[in-house]
């Protein structure tokens, strides 16, 4: 897509407001544009590819402990996981050290789904990011730490 930059959407730019507008914007076209770049055969949810996401990158965790985690209800977290779970994504098991605590496992046909999502929405991403400028491509391998930080605060 072909922004332009009129003197007023320059103007605009400058300030946090319209700054905060754009990226808003922005991050928001992309992220439904990595949406359709799902894999074909992966019908899950984004927020139940999420959930196998922070199994992926923090290991075994409670269900209290990804409703945390995801920003989302204890319950709702629940039946996500059981969803996972009928669908062989994920498998609970006893805490090794409380036995009063159930810990959500990533499977390997959890870890499958998720890598092949992720391979085919990098591989666009990648490509989109190939047309860019190296000056551009500089920008935004600072601009994403940042990113990161403003997603996760």
């Amino acid at each position: 897509m072909l922004t332009i930059m009129t003197p007023t959407v320059e103007k605009a730019l400058r300030s946090d407001a319209g700054l905060a507008s754009q990226l808003r914007l922005s991050v928001m076209r992309l992220r439904r544009r990595l949406a359709v770049e799902r894999h074909p055969d992966n019908e899950l949810s984004l927020g139940a590819m999420a959930v196998l996401g922070s199994l992926h990158r923090h290991g075994e965790l409670t269900v209290g402990e990804l409703a945390t985690l995801e920003r989302v209800q204890p319950p709702s977290m629940t039946r996500t996981v059981t969803c996972l779970e009928d669908l062989g994504h994920v498998r609970r098991r006893r805490h090794d050290t409380d036995g009063r605590q159930v810990v959500v496992v990533l499977t390997d046909t959890g870890r499958a789904t998720l890598l092949a999502d992720r391979r085919r929405r990098d591989a666009w991403l990648s490509r989109r990011l190939a047309e860019l400028t190296p000056a551009e491509r500089a920008v935004l391998r600072e601009a994403a730490p940042i990113l990161e930080r403003l997603s996760a605060s």
